[in-house]
């Protein structure tokens, strides 16, 4: 097949990437025109899509095009996690009337239409004004990824005091003390709702990065300061869809990540892309269109 060809049909919206990573410029040079022909599919009821900066932990090798986004989260007067989710308001543009869902984080943006890629924008939990449970959840999916989520029961909402040896925490792969990771589902509790899959991370890296301290001194303000607003008591979170294609990686998860130099990072096994939560980058690219409602 020529390497210029689609890796599948046209119809399923995927490209093949060639020879790993497609950078952000590659991808804004496409986006007026991608934008364009998206939106001719965007309904009236409000699809959303086309050009989309957001802030990702990057990918760091391997081919994904691009990292994966951030999911901001805050840690209730219980102790339980939740993630955050801008509330819906409808606008009309160039006459017609759609439904957006966006706010500001930190002085970022913070749109539905981060999480619009991979199948995810056809989901329940992503609709603007779903009635979806913004609770992070421990995935029920056998078995758990982790052996330490073996005493949770699946769909039950994680709690601080779980994690409360991330400090030291270890599994044998990789470094120990790095953080605590879980796997979660996400406004996934409707009935008939698709499971929107999310890690958990709770690491005293966190609070460095939203702090600028240490190795982030360096780390652009704008990025600093959505850290800082999308994360609390050290734990951030992360849409668990891999960017090449579709995937479910995992943090510190599989042995086999050594091999590739992911054993301390986000590694998916399927065509060894790795991410790096330790580095929050803000890239951009072409968002789906949601179907109609």
């Amino acid at each position: 097949m020529p390497l210029d060809e689609d890796k599948y049909p046209g119809e399923t919206g995927r490209r093949r990437f060639v020879k790993g990573v497609v950078g952000s410029a590659a991808l804004a040079s496409v986006g007026t025109g991608g934008a364009a022909a998206m939106n001719t599919l965007t309904a009236a009821s409000g699809g959303g899509g086309g050009p989309t900066q957001y802030i990702a932990i990057e990918n760091t090798a391997g081919p994904a095009p691009r990292g994966m986004p951030i999911v901001p989260l805050e840690v209730n007067d219980s102790g339980e996690l939740q993630g955050i989710f801008p509330e819906a308001s409808t606008e009309t543009v160039q006459g017609i009337e759609r439904t957006i869902a966006e706010m500001d984080m930190g002085g970022t943006t913070y749109s539905s239409q981060w999480f619009q890629y991979c199948g995810l924008e056809g989901y329940h939990g992503v609709k603007p004004g779903a009635d979806a449970d913004n609770f992070l959840r421990a995935s029920p999916s056998p078995p758990p990824a982790y052996e330490w989520q073996q005493d949770v029961e699946g769909d039950a909402i994680l709690t601080v005091d779980m994690f409360d040896d991330y400090e030291t925490w270890g599994n044998g792969i990789g470094r120990d003390g790095l953080g605590k990771p879980a796997s979660a589902t996400w406004r996934s509790q409707a009935e008939g709702a698709k499971t929107l899959p999310v890690q958990v991370l709770r690491s005293p890296k966190v609070s460095q990065m939203a702090n600028g301290e240490g190795q982030f001194s360096d780390l652009p303000s704008s990025i600093q300061s959505f850290i800082d607003a999308a994360t609390d008591q050290d734990f951030m979170a992360w849409i668990n869809k891999c960017t090449h294609f579709c995937c479910v990686p995992g943090y510190k998860q599989l042995e086999g990540s050594a091999n590739f130099d992911g054993e301390d990072a986000v590694y998916c096994q399927c065509h060894q892309s790795i991410y790096e939560p330790f580095s929050p980058t803000q890239v951009q690219f072409v968002a789906r269109p949601r179907p109609e409602d």
